[in-house]
C-alpha cells in the first residue's frame, strides 16, 4: 500500500517513522516533508495547504491511505477532499476541525454542553474588549479566535499588557483574520497536561499523557513557543484524574460534536489544566500535538497504521491500542532567537548512531549539504525504564548534533521529576 502524510515538521517525521513499522506499506510519501525525513519517505514539494495539488498527487500515485497531520490543511478541508476522491484518510472533516480552527466555537461548545473550562467573554469590537480588561481580574488570558501557529495566546499580568495584546490582535492584525474576534478568559492555575486521543466519532481511546514546555528559556522564562520539549507520561495525570477526564471532558466532547452535526474522527488533543476545582480544558487541537507526538508515538506498542485505519473506518472499538509503561523525553534543539527573529541555513550534522532517535522539523538540502531551515530544527527523543534515564539519554543525544546558533532548554522534565517526589 502507498501511504501519504501531509505535513513537514517533527510531528510528521514521528508519524512517518511509526507508519514505516507496518510491513504492508510499500511507499511512504511526505508532502512537503523535509530533508531530515527524506531517508524514510519520498518528499514531494507540494505545500500542505495546496489541497488541489495534494488530491491530484494522491490520485495519480495510487495512494491507499492518507494522513493529514497539520491544523491548517484540516481546517481548509484537506481530509474531506481526499475522501471525496475515494482515498481513505485519517483526519477530521473541516466542520469537525473547527474545534481548533475557532476558539470562540470551542468555548461556546463547552459552555453549551457543560464541559469544564475557564470562564470567558467573546469580543469582535476592540473598544468593548479594551473596556472589559480595565476591570477584568489579573492575570487575564487573551486568545485570538483563529489559528496562529500556537502563538495567539497572551497571559496579560498588567492592564497595559492586556491593552497591547488586544491592539496587536485586533488593530494591527498580527495574526491576520484570526484576531478579528478574541476570547478573554479567566486565568487558571495548576499543572498542565496534554492528552492526545484516537476517536472515530463514537469510541475514544486516550493515548499516554504528556507534559509540554512552552516557554523558550529555562525555568519557564522567555516567549511562548510551539514547544521546547516534552516528557511522557505526565506524573500529574493519575488514574483518578484520567477517569474524571474521561467522564467529564473526553466523552462529553465527542458526544457534543456529534450532536452539533460535526462528528470528530481523527486525533483529538485535549490541553488540560488540573486546577484545585478539578480538570479544565484550556484548548482543543484537531490533530497530533508537536512536540507531544515525538514522545507519545515512541511509547505506542500497537501498529499505528492499523489504528488509523480503524479510526477512518469507524471500527476503533474492535481495535487494540496499547502503550508501553516506559518513559520518554524529547528535547527540542532550536535556532537561537526563536520564536522571534532567527537565522537559518547553517550546516547541520547528526551523529550516525542517534539518527533513529532524532525527529527533524526544520532542515533542507542546499548544494548537497543538510542545513537548518526553521526555528525548531529537531527533537532528540529517548525512551527508558525511568523518567530520569529518559531525560539523561535525551540530553546525551544533543551532544551528537551540531549546527551554528543552536540552543535548547536544559530543564526539560525537571517539573515532572519534582512531581514524582510529591
Amino acid at each position: 500500500m502507498n501511504v501519504l502524510v501531509v505535513g513537514g515538521g517533527g510531528r510528521e517525521h514521528a508519524i512517518i517513522r511509526k507508519l514505516r513499522e507496518n510491513k504492508t506499506v510499500e511507499k511512504l510519501y511526505a508532502l512537503p516533508g523535509n530533508a531530515g525525513m527524506s531517508a524514510e519517505s519520498e518528499c514531494v514539494d507540494i505545500a500542505a495547504t495546496d489541497i488541489e495539488g495534494i488530491v491530484s498527487f494522491a490520485v495519480s500515485h495510487d495512494i491507499g491511505f492518507a494522513v493529514v497531520a497539520p491544523d491548517d490543511p484540516l481546517v481548509l478541508g484537506c481530509a474531506d477532499a481526499l475522501r471525496q476522491a475515494g482515498i481513505s484518510t485519517f483526519g477530521p472533516s473541516a466542520r469537525a476541525a473547527m474545534i481548533e480552527g475557532s476558539k470562540v466555537f470551542a468555548k461556546e461548545l463547552m459552555k453549551k454542553y457543560g464541559i469544564p473550562t475557564a470562564a470567558f467573554e467573546v469580543f469582535d469590537d476592540m473598544e468593548k474588549a479594551l473596556a472589559y480588561v480595565e476591570s477584568a481580574p489579573l492575570p487575564t488570558v487573551i486568545k485570538a479566535d483563529g489559528l496562529a501557529l500556537g502563538k495567539g495566546v497572551v497571559i496579560a499580568r498588567t492592564r497595559e499588557e492586556a491593552r497591547n495584546a488586544l491592539r496587536e490582535m485586533m488593530e494591527r492584525h498580527k495574526f491576520g483574520k484570526s484576531g478579528d474576534q478574541v476570547v478573554i478568559e479567566e486565568f487558571l492555575e495548576g499543572p498542565e497536561v496534554s492528552v492526545l486521543s484516537f476517536t472515530d466519532g463514537e469510541t475514544l481511546v486516550p493515548m499516554v499523557s504528556s507534559m509540554d514546555h512552552k516557554r523558550a528559556l529555562d525555568n519557564d522564562e522567555g516567549l511562548n513557543t510551539g514547544g521546547m520539549g516534552t516528557v511522557a507520561p505526565n506524573p500529574y495525570y493519575t488514574d483518578a484524574v484520567a477517569r474524571e477526564c474521561m467522564e467529564r471532558i473526553f466523552l462529553p466532547t465527542i458526544r457534543a460534536m456529534k450532536a452539533e452535526g460535526r462528528p470528530f474522527a481523527g486525533c483529538l488533543y485535549f490541553g488540560l489544566m488540573l486546577t484545585k476545582d478539578g480538570p479544565r480544558v484550556i484548548e482543543y487541537n484537531c490533530r497530533f500535538g508537536d512536540p507531544e507526538t515525538q514522545v507519545v508515538l515512541p511509547l505506542m506498542e500497537s501498529d499505528l497504521l492499523s489504528v488509523m485505519r480503524a479510526v477512518a473506518e469507524g471500527t476503533l472499538d474492535k481495535t487494540e491500542v496499547r502503550f508501553s509503561r516506559k518513559h520518554a523525553c524529547c528535547v527540542i534543539m532550536a535556532s537561537r532567537g526563536y520564536p522571534a527573529a532567527y537565522e537559518k541555513g547553517f550546516p547541520l550534522t547528526i551523529g550516525e548512531d542517534v539518527r533513529e532517535r532524532v525527529y527533524v522539523a526544520g532542515a533542507k538540502w542546499k548544494d548537497g549539504v543538510l542545513v537548518t531551515n526553521g526555528g525548531r530544527v529537531l527533537g532528540c527523543t529517548a525512551v527508558a525504564d525511568t523518567l530520569e534515564d529518559a531525560i539523561r539519554d535525551a540530553y546525551a543525544i544533543t551532544g551528537q548534533i551540531h549546527f551554528e546558533n543552536a540552543f535548547f532548554r536544559h530543564d526539560i522534565g525537571q517539573r515532572a521529576l519534582k512531581a514524582k517526589e510529591i
